[in-house]
């Protein structure tokens, strides 16, 4: 009886071995990309950007310009104010994203600010983005 029992083992690892090999050579392959990087000591992720992708705030930036403009006579001030800020903050992480230097949130309201903005804009259109 020892012999027949020896078999049975035999024959249920030989089993096991059978359903369990297309499973692991799966996950095996799944793995080994992240394995290889595991050995080459690149395990650090790639760094993530600070800021939103250009073309999202190029996108934000024609939308608010493009509110401003479209302002009617009786519009509340607060309403204009809250969007020129907004058109600010946006214009300053813009500048920020392609490396242009700003001096537009260190600046107080008025035409000296103003002209940042229109100095900003036209370093923004010079270094290839589609703004107004």
């Amino acid at each position: 009886m020892a012999t027949g029992s020896g078999a049975l083992a035999g024959n249920l690892l030989f089993f096991a071995a059978i359903v369990l090999a297309p499973t692991a050579l799966c996950w095996a392959v799944l793995k080994l990309p992240s394995a290889v990087r595991w050995l080459r000591g690149r395990r650090t992720p790639p760094p993530v950007p600070d800021h939103p992708p250009i073309q999202t705030l190029a996108a934000d930036l024609r939308r608010l310009h493009r509110t401003l403009a479209d302002f009617e006579p009786g519009t509340p001030m607060a309403r204009r104010l809250g969007t020129r800020q907004a058109y600010d903050a946006v214009l300053a992480e813009t500048c920020d994203a392609v490396e242009v230097e700003q001096r537009l949130t260190d600046l107080p309201e008025g035409i000296e600010r103003e002209m940042e903005r229109l100095r900003l804009e036209e370093s923004l259109r010079s270094a290839g983005l589609s703004i107004p």
